[in-house]
């Protein structure tokens, strides 16, 4: 189980910090221009897409170092949970605009999150 979660957590890792990273480089008008699922830009302000993208960061950083490097390792339940913020908020976002095939991927980040935060609060957390 813990190989499980370290796998998923570190997938979500990826993704976060990879599309939080392009959140923060790239400008509301290039993100809106990558295609149809990032409509939802048009709904926000640049510095609230800025914001998103360093919570992302930081949420996926959270869900790997502080284990990784065995520094306040309770703090990897805190940040998916705070990615579960972030995705419950998408799905929102995505009932607002009626793209509800879009929201499937929103739902399966949430599922994913969801283990790993379930996994991570488990008395045995962090064992081999």
């Amino acid at each position: 189980m813990n190989i499980a979660l370290w796998i998923v957590a570190g997938l979500l890792a990826l993704a976060y910090v990879v599309g939080g990273s392009l959140k923060l480089i790239m400008s509301k008008e290039k993100i809106a221009a990558t295609g149809t699922a990032a409509g939802w830009v048009e709904d926000f302000k640049p510095g609230s897409i800025k914001a998103i993208g360093v919570l992302e960061v930081l949420g996926g950083l959270g869900l790997i170092l502080p284990a990784a490097l065995g520094i306040a390792p309770e703090l990897v339940p805190l940040a998916a949970l705070g990615l579960a913020m972030i995705m419950v908020g998408a799905v929102v976002t995505r009932i607002s605009r009626h793209e509800y095939k879009l929201m499937v991927a929103d739902l399966g980040y949430l599922v994913l999150i969801g283990f790993v935060l379930w996994g991570r609060l488990a008395p045995e957390a962090f064992v081999a």
